[in-house]
């Protein structure tokens, strides 16, 4: 699995994943909290740096290595 995802991309995907989850966590009884659980998957292509998405569509976010 070669990365690609850059270092702004996997911050975003963490923090948005991450409060995705505590959305989910902290208001339990709010409408859609449920779906808030999806934040899993950009929490876990953040922290490994690849996104099987941008494999498919051929996508990186990576830079270029010299």
């Amino acid at each position: 699995m070669e990365k690609n995802e850059g270092n702004m991309d996997r911050v975003i995907r963490i923090v948005a994943g991450l409060a995705l989850i505590a959305y989910a966590l902290f208001m339990p009884t709010a409408p859609l909290a449920m779906f808030a659980w999806i934040g899993v998957i950009p929490l876990v292509t953040g922290l490994i740096g690849w996104c099987p998405l941008y494999r498919i569509f051929g996508i990186s976010t990576c830079p270029m290595k010299n």
